[in-house]
């Protein structure tokens, strides 16, 4: 049995994953903040506290040895520039702070395709978050999806087709393949087995890896 700690369970990818580690046997630990209770998925631990503030947490992390971090601005668009450094660094900040301070010995993290001509201040952002979660030393996943296809996230659909072609044309065929769309399914089966299988070192799971699952 693994013991899993989780932050942001109660997001577009942490209320799908929570149910898979569950069904495989794991014991899940969600951190989430009170007004948000009824959103985590059932069968869980539920740990109050705040992302931003990794004394609310540390001490209730263990005995997880796996930390998934998955909290994040959503709907990311370049208005939303000082939620990113709000947000997504300071709770990745606190959160690798948490984890060395507990000893933990694999963290996973959702960063983002990269690089990207668009969104620079967000890639910038996760592209940052990478570089603290390498310096401290823990082994982790780091899996770089571009664009999640699923439930509220459909419109993509309509410029597939425009991908097939850029996937064909030499001077566009690495940067279409770096930046593809992945499934729902896909990333969360890439999440499950990053928490089955730990890393021994850093790993990078790009698009085409995630797409394997």
């Amino acid at each position: 049995m693994k013991d899993v700690f989780i932050a942001g369970g109660t997001g577009y990818l942490g209320q799908r994953l929570i149910p898979k580690l569950i069904e495989r046997g794991c014991g899940v630990r969600a951190l989430v903040r009170e007004p948000s209770l009824e959103k985590l998925p059932a069968g869980c631990a539920v740990i109050i506290g705040d992302a931003l503030d990794n004394k609310t947490y540390r001490n209730k992390i263990r005995p997880a040895e796996t930390f998934v971090h998955l909290v994040g601005v959503s709907h990311p668009n370049p208005s939303k520039t000082e939620l990113f450094r709000k947000v997504d660094l300071g709770s990745v900040q606190q959160a690798v702070e948490a984890a060395a301070h507990v000893n933990i010995r694999h963290f996973v993290y959702v960063s983002v395709a990269q690089p990207a001509p668009i969104m620079k201040e967000y890639v910038q952002v996760r592209s940052e978050c990478e570089q603290i979660i390498r310096g401290s030393g823990i082994p982790a996943t780091i899996l770089r999806p571009w664009y999640i296809l699923g439930p509220g996230h459909w419109w993509p659909y309509l410029i597939l087709p425009l991908y097939k072609i850029w996937e064909n044309i030499p001077a566009t065929a690495e940067t279409a393949r770096r930046l593809g769309l992945v499934r729902l399914p896909q990333m969360v089966s890439a999440l499950t087995t990053a928490v089955m299988e730990p890393a021994k070192e850093v790993r990078i799971w790009d698009v085409s890896k995630i797409r394997g699952f």
